[in-house]
């Protein structure tokens, strides 16, 4: 724990950065590179462009690591703003060491460079921050001085009034003034531990609720965890009750007979002041074992599929190591104290996109700590919000946190706030608009109630609306890059570029690397006939998120009205790949196939098109046209007559002339 997060520094070692440094992730067609450079390490990211060049080209510095090393290290980069990013690629040491995706990163689309360390991962991951964190923009900004490790106080309380006792030597008072975990009673003992390896699931539920009204790193050892957060899990039965992830420790130890049985707690098996590695420690936990069952196997171990007798221990066939399903690079020891071995191989490998189809979650979230809560009105209101937080059980959950909000009319606004995100994710921008006013009503500088506002508002249409929450709420967090972004996007949208472009140039200023606003300032850039500033801007958003399908989309319209054919349809390829669902990127393509005369690939996309979207009109003019230009002359007639039919009078009276066109 003392070696959970340190500052990179020259001749630390770092993993092998001078072979096999490169690593090309397949799933989204991207090389990293690890480069170290005096003292100093970088991930650099890039892709093979439209020409066969390296483009998309992003180099970032590695300024922390997280992790002792034991298992494995990724590493954070400090943005100039003081956020702290989680960097694509790790190091893991199974097999000797080697280079690998980030847990949550081997898929097509992921946060490569963009994933911010927010405060539930600082506080398990390092001591808690000693200066205040500003929560303001896009994600926490920390203070330079971060602690390096998790610290004494994490077990044993705030250390300044022990500190102060002992030099004034007041020994009574200084132990007083401290928390001793051996000294209180099992729960505490064990909630002290739980506060970080307490993890149902690392997948969305939510696995963990922070109570309101307390603030991050305000939990101390010897308090009542549940008065802090409540722990969820999926509902038993629903397939989900052997999950073993990596942060879950806990959660299977309480699955084992032995501790339900026993007043065993984590410190029975672990001292925190004394770690032991090896043959050593694997003896420290069979004598463990074996002061309960001294006994057993007295004739001999029996034989196990699959294990060998020779050497083995308790832990080989009761506590065997197992690979993580959520870091399926790691090997860790199952804490779920079992009978029988499976008879499966634990340690084969795992594809971290197995577990991405399986599909999120939906049914019920199960209350799993505590075991239960008193009937309060608080409460009451927790347990509805989990069922929508994460989008595990919405409909049934909108209306369960909808009727306890009802009932109860809590006084913070953040309920009113959950409800409305709900409504939103279900597609009911009008509830939506309605309870985010409702929490508006409770503190209406509630920014996050603004930013859904303005969600629910442009969802419905209602442009003026989303403009003026956005408005308010930049007005109370001006350092808000992602809100300025967003406003840019709705004053553009209003058409209103000039407007736009200063909001976007302040959203820039804070987060020069921003994807979003960079896609806005490309389309705000172009509507002013600044085309080559829109290139830039589209290629920087690109640059910053290689698969944000918008933007290559937006920069293949824009090679396509210059006729550069060849590359736009790069761009509109990698939009699809993207968003196989993404209609205008499609319906883009299919014309520039079939300017570029490849007639029979654009019939294909657009075909796919009038699948994807059967009322668009203009689609099936187009594959008339197609159609008609190869000679296929029923076929495209067939398109033109259910244009003709259409509602989009343009495309009805290019649909009819197309087919006069066939007649003559």
């Amino acid at each position: 724990m003392g070696r959970s997060f340190s500052r990179v520094r020259p001749g630390q070692t770092l993993g092998d950065v001078t072979s096999a440094n490169r690593l090309h992730h397949k799933a989204s067609d991207r090389y990293y590179t690890m480069v170290e450079r005096d003292g100093a390490l970088y991930q650099r990211r890039h892709q093979v462009g439209f020409d066969g060049s390296d483009t998309n080209v992003l180099e970032v510095q590695a300024d922390y690591v997280i992790g002792s090393g034991n298992h494995a290290r990724t590493f954070v980069h400090r943005s100039p703003d003081g956020r702290l990013l989680q960097l694509p690629v790790s190091w893991y040491t199974e097999r000797g060491g080697y280079w690998a995706m980030s847990p949550g990163y081997d898929r097509p689309a992921h946060l490569d460079f963009r994933r911010v360390i927010d405060t539930g991962c600082m506080s398990c991951h390092n001591g808690y921050p000693r200066t205040p964190v500003d929560d303001e923009g896009a994600g926490p900004t920390f203070g330079q001085t971060l602690p390096e490790g998790i610290d004494c106080q994490r077990c044993h309380g705030p250390g300044q009034a022990h500190v102060d006792a002992s030099k004034a030597n007041a020994l009574d008072a200084a132990r007083r003034a401290i928390v001793n975990p051996a000294k209180l009673d099992r729960e505490r003992q064990l909630e002290t531990c739980m506060q970080c390896h307490l993890e149902p699931t690392s997948t969305p539920l939510p696995f963990q609720v922070r109570r309101y009204e307390n603030p991050p790193f305000a939990f101390s050892p010897g308090q009542s965890l549940a008065d802090f957060f409540i722990y969820f899990d999926h509902a038993p039965g629903s397939g989900r009750d052997d999950k073993f992830e990596i942060a879950g420790g806990a959660y299977r130890l309480f699955k084992s007979a032995c501790f339900q049985r026993s007043q065993m707690t984590c410190q029975t098996c672990h001292d925190p002041h004394d770690i032991p590695r090896g043959a050593t420690a694997v003896q420290r936990q069979v004598t463990v074992c074996q002061s309960c069952h001294e006994n057993v196997h007295a004739r001999g171990v029996p034989r196990v599929q699959g294990v060998s007798t020779d050497g083995a221990t308790c832990l080989d066939c009761h506590m065997p190591k197992r690979r993580t399903e959520d870091a399926v690079h790691v090997v860790m020891t199952d804490h779920f104290i079992q009978r029988r071995r499976a008879a499966r191989n634990l340690l084969a490998e795992i594809q971290e996109t197995d577990a991405l189809r399986r599909g999120d979650y939906r049914g019920e979230v199960a209350l799993y700590y505590p075991k239960t809560l008193p009937p309060t009105a608080e409460n009451e209101l927790y347990l509805a919000l989990a069922q929508v937080q994460q989008e595990s059980n919405l409909t049934a959950g909108i209306r369960r946190l909808e009727e306890a909000i009802e009932k109860h009319r809590p006084a913070r606004p953040d309920f009113y706030y959950e409800l409305a995100r709900a409504y939103s994710k279900a597609a009911n921008p009008q509830a939506a608009i309605r309870w985010s006013e409702e929490a508006l009503r409770h503190d209406a500088t509630f920014a996050p109630a603004l930013k859904e506002l303005s969600v629910a508002a442009t969802a419905a249409g209602d442009m003026a609306r989303a403009a003026q929450a956005l408005e308010h709420a930049v007005s109370i967090r001006p350092k808000d890059a992602t809100a300025l972004a967003d406003l840019g996007n709705v004053y553009l949208r209003q058409q209103r570029a000039d407007e736009a472009v200063k909001s976007l140039e302040r959203a820039l200023a804070l987060d020069p690397e921003s994807p979003l606003a960079n896609n806005t300032m490309g389309l705000a850039s172009v509507s002013k006939g600044l085309d080559d500033a829109g290139e830039r801007h589209l290629r920087a958003a690109i640059r910053a998120q290689p698969d944000l399908a918008e933007a290559h989309n937006n920069l293949g319209n824009l090679l396509a009205g210059r006729k550069a054919y060849g590359e736009a349809g790069y761009h509109f390829e990698r939009a699809i790949q993207s968003d196989p669902t993404y209609v205008a990127a499609r319906h883009s393509y299919g014309l520039v196939l079939a300017l570029s005369r490849s007639y029979q690939k654009a019939v294909a996309e657009l075909q796919k098109v009038v699948e994807l979207s059967p009322k668009l009109d203009q689609a099936h003019v187009d594959l008339a046209d197609v159609l008609a230009t190869m000679g296929r002359t029923r076929e495209a007639a067939r398109e033109y007559g259910i244009a003709a039919k259409g509602s989009d009078a343009a495309a009805r009276q290019a649909a009819l002339e197309g087919l006069r066109a066939l007649e003559r």
